[in-house]
């Protein structure tokens, strides 16, 4: 290989040359092929002429009708509207299909076929799809043509049973904690079906529930249910370390995870409390769990006396032991960490000028990575993906004539 060819592979991303179609509403697709568009592939977001996806009016807040939630779930995709209610329009992303390698939806079981763009019939234009069908509850059991959101999914999966102080109603998780789980999962089994064609020339389907996707999750919860035990809500205590929650200083709040022995006794010498490890009720971590109210008790007494930035100054700067404050959102996204890494970075938007962008967090060594362009606006692209197929300008306006782009009535069944 050449010096040229050599530098120009390291330059490129690991998924340039992959195209995806994108029929998702909301977060589990969308997400899913922004993960994979950060990594070079050609996203074609296909959405309901005149509306687009119910994620772009998501909100308030708006910034100039804009939703910035839509922004964070759509960097570096295209748009096009396309009136799957029309026949042309379909026959148009038959076509699109036909030259694509990622296929994602996320119509409730049913909707597909209805519409005509299911597994069966997709495969009939592109045998080597990767066709990734994403659903509340799979495409198969009782419940499969239930509909389902994040919030139904936390309350069934457990997490909101764990998730709140004892004694209290259960808590859903402030993020849509469940909708980025199955995302996740969703780009994980894009690229490992990608993987598997290009070893057998195999396209595959790929069948998702936002149910089971989110069970693996659970890990100690499900570890104390195999030993015969209840797993309760706890506050920001944990069921099997301690300490290893939040407490209150002087001004504000501070996270201090202990996860053996050895921290233990560094934590208890730079509060200066060496009478804890000395305390039976506190020698070992299974004495510690037993006894974490007094335990609480104990070291939110010493923590008290100093506020948040002089604790962290203590504990985890010159003792080494893991702390940190309980951000706020603004902070988080502005802190010292994140901006020396790069996190938070600007794009140019069609008509906002520039807007932030959270990045991705894959850094790699040999092969970029990162979002190139800004959250479409709604039909943006409707000619220039089709003159990217070849299509002339008077056939792109005839789609247009025919209300291929959005009828008068038109509109997908969501």
């Amino acid at each position: 290989m050449s010096e040229t060819t050599t530098s120009s592979a390291q330059q490129g991303k690991i998924l340039d040359g992959i195209t995806v179609l994108d029929l998702s509403t909301f977060v589990t697709g969308g997400f899913s092929s922004a993960m994979l568009a950060n990594l070079g592939a050609e996203v074609v977001k296909i959405e309901q002429p005149g509306y687009g996806d119910a994620i772009r009016h998501s909100g308030p807040p708006f910034i100039r009708g804009e939703s910035p939630y839509y922004w964070t779930v759509n960097y570096g995709k295209r748009s096009v509207e396309l009136d799957l209610k029309n026949e042309q329009a379909k026959e148009a992303l038959y076509e699109l299909a036909e030259h694509a390698d990622v296929f994602v939806q996320n119509y409730r079981p049913g909707t597909a076929e209805r519409l005509g763009v299911d597994y069966a019939t997709i495969k009939e234009h592109n045998e080597e799809i990767i066709y990734l069908a994403i659903s509340a509850f799979g495409q198969t059991g009782p419940w499969a043509k239930r509909s389902g959101y994040d919030l139904l999914i936390q309350g069934m999966s457990g997490i909101m049973s764990v998730t709140g102080e004892e004694g209290r109603q259960p808590v859903k998780v402030g993020l849509p904690i469940t909708d980025l789980i199955t995302a996740m999962w969703a780009a994980f089994g894009a690229t490992s079906a990608l993987y598997r064609r290009e070893l057998t020339g195999e396209g595959e389907y790929i069948d998702l529930g936002m149910l089971e996707a989110t069970l693996p999750w659970l890990t100690k919860q499900a570890g104390q249910v195999f030993a015969d035990e209840t797993p309760t809500r706890m506050g920001t205590k944990d069921p099997v370390l301690a300490p290893y929650q939040t407490f209150e200083t002087a001004d504000s709040y501070l996270n201090v995870c202990i996860l053996n022995e050895k921290l233990w006794h560094e934590l208890c010498a730079v509060i200066d409390r060496p009478d804890l490890p000395a305390d039976d009720r506190f020698e070992t971590n299974a004495d510690r769990v037993a006894h974490q109210d007094e335990l609480e008790a104990e070291i939110e007494a010493t923590l008290g006396e100093k506020t948040t930035d002089e604790w962290i100054e203590i504990i985890a700067d010159e003792g080494g032991v893991p702390a940190g404050p309980v951000y706020d959102v603004d902070e988080a996204l502005t802190n010292p960490q994140v901006e020396a890494r790069g996190a938070i970075t600007e794009i140019e938007h069609p008509e906002l000028g520039t807007i932030p962008v959270i990045e991705h967090p894959l850094t790699f060594e040999h092969t970029e990575s990162g979002f190139e362009m800004p959250p479409p606006l709604l039909g943006e692209h409707n000619r220039e993906v089709f003159s990217d197929l070849g299509y002339t300008e008077d056939e792109i306006d005839e789609f247009e004539n025919m209300g291929v782009f959005g009828a008068q009535d038109g509109g997908t069944d969501e």
